[in-house]
């Protein structure tokens, strides 16, 4: 493998770390474009060394605030996710190419966005992908669920909802920092989502047996607190209009607000207390002599 042939780096040889890190992030997104006869193993290869240099290198440490790292890296956000919307949207509006061709090449797409995101948090720039999720998230729901593909997919679907769910932990946890509207349009934007998805996924397992797609136990407890977490860091009337839909369609069950719900009740009746407190306390000084 062309990657594996890489030299070993002196100590302190800060420049051969970077220029070996930046070629890999290169290949690893193909900013490079394909190569022959490499093809996806040079892409996978390199990966895997950006892989043990974040976890093992302790001078990759030092270069990955450089300023042509972090550009490599931006850029090579913006190829996976430019790609990835490419790819999908073809889906639609390309009916000549072959199904399974475009299926199995943007799920080659879809595994170096989870790439992605276990990479960039090391680097501390999940926020580029972030934001940019964000800005195609509408866009991809549409495309998924437009009526063509009711019936098909399934194995994307539930991959798209894993790369959510990081994009979710990542805004909801605090470890990317968000404005309000857009963290209210994201979540707004994937809930709906993952609330029609689970029930549709396990009916279809019991209808269909062995049917492969599914949202295991890890990936529903993993979203559920995400989205808590995210709900209590809106303002309050938004948490207000999402908690009353999520009240309405209760008997669904999945996922469970009741957390969120309870601790912003709590927040509620504590703000109204200290509101009539000091309406009463500005009263009592007006009344005074």
């Amino acid at each position: 493998m062309a990657m594996s042939k890489i030299p070993n780096i002196k100590p302190g040889d800060l420049s051969s770390t970077k220029d070996i890190f930046v070629s890999a992030v290169r290949f690893a997104v193909s900013i490079e474009g394909p190569c022959l006869p490499f093809g996806d193993e040079l892409r996978i290869s390199a990966q895997e060394q950006i892989d043990f240099m974040l976890g093992e290198d302790g001078d990759t440490t030092i270069i990955i605030s450089d300023s042509e790292v972090q550009s490599a890296v931006t850029m090579g956000v913006y190829n996976i996710i430019h790609s990835f919307e490419t790819d999908l949207c073809s889906l639609l509006l390309d009916t000549s190419l072959e199904p399974e061709g475009v299926y199995n090449r943007i799920m080659k797409r879809v595994s170096d966005l989870e790439w992605m995101c276990n990479v960039l948090p090391k680097m501390d720039l999940m926020k580029n992908f972030v934001s940019n999720w964000a800005a195609i998230s509408s866009k991809i729901l549409g495309i998924i669920e437009d009526k063509k593909l009711d019936h098909a997919m399934w194995g994307l679907k539930v991959k798209l909802i894993e790369v959510a769910c990081k994009v979710l932990e990542a805004v909801g946890y605090g470890s990317v920092i968000l404005p309000a509207p857009c963290r209210v349009q994201l979540l707004k934007t994937w809930f709906p989502y993952v609330r029609k998805m689970k029930p549709l996924l396990d009916s279809k397992a019991v209808e269909e047996t062995g049917f492969p797609y599914k949202m295991n136990e890890d990936l529903c407890q993993a979203i559920e607190g995400a989205i808590v977490s995210l709900i209590l860091t809106l303002p309050s009337n938004d948490q207000a209009d999402i908690l009353a839909d999520w009240i309405r369609s209760r008997e669904i069950g999945y996922p469970d607000l009741s957390e969120a719900f309870e601790v912003w009740c709590y927040r509620t009746k504590s703000a109204k207390r200290r509101l009539v407190e000091s309406l009463d306390g500005h009263s009592d000084t007006v009344v005074s002599p």
